[in-house]
């Protein structure tokens, strides 16, 4: 076909589907991952014979009404602005502030600035101008958003939500996908930690990709002794390597990972209840779930999360729940590639000195150090 009868087909398009690729926009709650996409695309939008004059920054952060009206009204004025000697430019409101769900985002002034805006967008901004918009708080309700959603390319990066069930298998893509472009290889159990210490943080995740990569220099294989030493151990990543170091019978690890909680301020009870118990729940739950409905021993979590997630609803009816309803799959996931080194019965016992534990830190005056010990001990104490 040729080229002319192209632009003949384009022409017959209603104009109302058609998305114009001069309107860009990059959004969403993951403030690092829209900054880092938005300059990258900036750079890529600005034709390098422009220069200096090709690229028209508008400041989107703005204090109040007053302000964050001129922003909006400045960027309108430089899409009607022509490039200078005839040339190409690309306007970008940059890190706009105003189009969230605030008292100035809501305002009369900015709603009415908006739909100037919407309304250009919508004409056409004209030939040679390119709008790049970045946000991080947008409110997808509004009549922009939609405008955005009908006329630009946009792109959403919103950060993982951790209280959401299968958030872990999602950072972990995104883990590997940015550790691919290093050629970085995690192992199986790196993996893991890295995810809970980073909490699918893709700043957090890059900041620790860097280093790693640094210091592993010409080798490409991340072990997780190496993310044990390089990566910050936070309060969940302790309470994760205790209920790791537990699930494995490392008796040695769990007694100084209870010891450092202890040291880092964190309650005995905190302990019991965060790490401990959840631990010896999943482990029982998991060896039950394995042995009434003959699921094996998975080589990874994701494994017995697929197995279970094809299991009637009634079979799973009685585990633990997140705040959203979900099932908490991937702690029972962890637990089920360790049930097998326990007894049922053992299990049950730890669990009934769990609660004894729970009512001497509570109700008696003896060493917290020494309570925790014995229930580990109980626990992982050699089988008779």
């Amino acid at each position: 076909m040729s080229i002319p009868a192209v632009h003949a087909m384009k022409s017959l398009i209603p104009k109302t589907k058609v998305k114009l690729e001069t309107v860009y926009a990059v959004v969403g709650s993951d403030e690092a991952e829209v900054k880092h996409v938005a300059t990258e695309l900036a750079q890529k939008l600005v034709p390098a014979e422009a220069g200096d004059f090709g690229l028209e920054v508008i400041d989107g952060v703005a204090d109040n009404i007053d302000q964050a009206t001129g922003r909006i009204r400045s960027a309108i004025e430089a899409l009607q602005t022509l490039p200078f000697f005839g040339s190409t430019k690309v306007v970008w409101l940059k890190n706009a502030n105003f189009l969230g769900d605030d008292a100035k985002a809501r305002s009369a002034g900015v709603q009415s600035a908006l739909e100037e805006l919407s309304a250009l967008i919508d004409s056409g901004v004209g030939n040679g101008v390119t709008l790049l918009i970045s946000a991080t708080e947008v409110d997808k309700r509004r009549s922009f958003y939609k405008t955005l959603l009908k006329r630009a390319e946009l792109q959403v990066f919103d950060r993982l939500d951790s209280a959401r069930a299968g958030w872990e298998e999602e950072a972990s893509e995104i883990v590997l996908t940015r550790a691919k472009k290093r050629r970085l290889e995690f192992d199986e159990a790196a993996l893991e930690l890295f995810v809970l210490l980073t909490g699918g943080d893709t700043r957090q995740i890059d900041n620790e990709l860097e280093k790693i990569d640094t210091f592993l220099w010409k080798d490409r294989t991340v072990p997780v002794e190496l993310v044990r030493e390089l990566v910050p151990l936070s309060r969940a990543g302790v309470i994760f390597e205790l209920s790791n170091a537990l699930s494995a019978r490392n008796l040695e690890l769990a007694l100084t990972l209870v010891r450092r909680l202890l040291e880092q301020g964190e309650s005995a009870v905190g302990i019991l209840l965060a790490a401990i118990v959840p631990t010896i729940r999943n482990l029982l739950l998991a060896k039950d779930l394995m042995e009434q409905h003959g699921i094996r021993r998975p080589h990874s979590p994701f494994q017995f999360i697929a197995a279970m997630n094809r299991l009637p609803a009634k079979a799973t009816e009685h585990l633990p729940r997140k705040k959203d309803g979900s099932i908490n799959a991937y702690g029972l996931a962890i637990a089920a590639q360790h049930a097998n080194q326990f007894d049922s019965s053992k299990l049950i016992e730890a669990m009934r000195a769990s609660l004894d534990a729970n009512v001497k830190l509570v109700t008696t005056q003896l060493d917290h150090e020494l309570i925790l010990t014995e229930v580990v001990v109980k626990l992982l104490r050699d089988k008779e």
